[in-house]
């Protein structure tokens, strides 16, 4: 590694821990000597690599003790702070230094790492933003039009990160949306292209003049770059915060592919967003908030009021393997079948209070406000950051199950219960597949033993079907029939 690339100060993780044991090898990174006179000669050759592995180090130390940190229980010693850890209490602070740098200083070397990867995001991130003109008069900052700018200019600098950082497995997939209006959509779909491509991220992003709907998967550290690009971005960085990019297990290989698009929706509801607007939605409820309310509905409900519906603004298929306890779980196949479905229950809830929910809370924002356009309800509410964020708060609260993600995983879970059940054989079962006759696009809930006996198919007509087409391989094209759909009302109708 040259001299050169070190003296911006930053570097990948991996480059830093590298250089550091290559220029200081009588430094013990894991905090248990000091520096020797000669390796701080050396370390002066090298002040900003140095600068930055140290305050890691002091930061992890103080977070490390931090966590530590407790009151006493005792009658009137309620402000006196105590320490406890490896089952004792340390009464001073000098103590507890000295027991965290002989005791845990690996854990601490953990935390430094990751504070050393952050440290190396940001810089990456936030170098790279364009400067605003300056006027020419009072040398103030002009307001810069980010989308005069060239797509270039807004993406992060990842030359300090080797390939395999940015590609690196188990990695994690994000989901997030943003409500905004946006001016030159194109430009930001050109911008996310680049961005996820840059990034060696996978996955779908639609883009409109109402907003941006996305989730994408990728290494932990291009998904955590991705997200303070976003950030630091001026349409977002006013409208978005942390807490709207929700995270799981997973990476790039949860996606076929890439693709992003602008669309005259975020989210396909099929209603001109200029008669329906985000901007209408319902009141949101914070997890805790939903919680307490969903609470409340399931002990009206035992003493028989029916005054409030828990609804689900999901698909069948989504609904099916997990759900809320005694939610209304509208039998449709598509969101874009949703309005009907609220046109031809609007009886159904007439002055009644509801509480809807979706997987991570977009489709409520336009859900909600198509439902409060008719003005039958008593009260809408709807659950911020969705399932998604519920299970984060209450991993074993009132929504078993289940969460249907548009993926390869197709599920996540946060709990060991399993509400559906193999379509052929009637055995407890969760795991989507999708039917394995050409040109279906329907998912199949089939155990193990049934798929070993060649029951792969959504129902017996695409049963059949897979056969007789297996059979003959010359027959290119057919005119799709499916129980799983020709059987099932487009838009149900619920009982009064």
């Amino acid at each position: 590694m040259s001299m050169s690339s070190s003296c911006n100060g930053v570097l990948s993780c991996s480059q830093l821990l590298d250089y550091w044991d290559l220029r200081f090898p009588d430094e013990d990174l894991n905090g248990s000597a000091d520096p020797t006179p000669q390796s701080t000669l050396k370390a002066g050759l090298d002040g900003s690599v140095r600068k930055q592995y140290m305050f890691a180090k002091k930061k992890a130390f103080a977070l490390f003790v931090k966590e530590l940190q407790s009151t006493s229980d005792s009658p009137g010693q309620e402000d006196v702070i105590r320490w406890r850890c490896c089952g004792q209490e340390l009464r001073d602070l000098r103590t507890v230094h000295k027991h965290v740098a002989s005791l845990h200083a690996s854990e601490v070397w953990k935390r430094t790492q990751s504070i050393l990867e952050e440290l190396t995001i940001t810089a990456a991130t936030t170098t790279t933003v364009p400067s605003p003109d300056l006027d020419e008069d009072t040398g103030a900052s002009a307001k810069m039009s980010w989308n005069q700018c060239q797509i270039s200019d807004w993406l992060p600098d990842t030359s300090h990160f080797k390939k395999d950082e940015l590609t690196s497995e188990p990695g994690e997939v994000l989901l997030y949306y943003c409500y905004c209006d946006v001016t030159d959509p194109q430009w930001i779909c050109d911008w996310q292209r680049s961005l996820c491509q840059l990034l060696h991220l996978t996955g779908k992003i639609r883009i409109a003049t109402e907003g941006i709907n996305g989730t994408v998967g990728g290494s932990k550290i291009s998904t955590k770059i991705y997200i303070n690009a976003m950030l630091l971005h001026p349409l977002f960085k006013d409208n978005m915060c942390l807490e709207d990019f929700k995270t799981s297990e997973g990476g790039a290989h949860c996606f076929p592919d890439l693709r992003v698009g602008v669309f005259r929706e975020i989210v396909p509801m099929g209603v001109d967003p200029l008669k329906v607007s985000y901007k209408d939605t319902a009141k949101h409820l914070s997890p805790e908030e939903f919680h307490k309310k969903v609470e409340q509905y399931l002990y009206e409900s035992l003493h028989e009021h029916k005054d409030t519906i828990l609804l689900d603004c999901r698909n069948f298929y989504e609904s099916k393997i997990g759900q809320f306890q005694n939610c209304l779980a509208p039998d449709i196949r598509k969101f874009s079948y949703f309005p009907e479905y609220v046109d031809q229950n609007l009886d159904f809830f007439k002055d009644k209070t509801v509480l809807m929910y979706c997987t991570g809370g977009i489709r409520c924002e336009r859900g909600s406000a198509y439902l409060r356009s008719k003005a039958v309800c008593k009260e809408v509410y709807q659950l911020k950051g969705g399932i998604h964020k519920y299970l984060e708060q209450f991993p074993y609260g009132f929504f078993r199950g289940k969460l249907f993600v548009f993926d390869g995983r197709y599920s996540i879970s946060s709990n060991d219960d399993i509400i559906s059940s193999c379509r052929y054989c009637g055995t407890a079962w969760d795991k989507y597949k999708l039917c394995s006759t050409d040109r279906c696009c329907q998912l199949v809930l089939t155990c193990t033993q049934c798929q070993g006996q060649g029951l792969t198919a959504c129902c017996p007509t695409c049963q059949e079907k897979g056969i007789s087409i297996h059979c003959d391989i010359d027959q290119q094209h057919y005119k799709e029939e499916c129980e799983c759909t020709q059987k099932r009302p487009k838009i149900p109708k619920e009982a009064l």
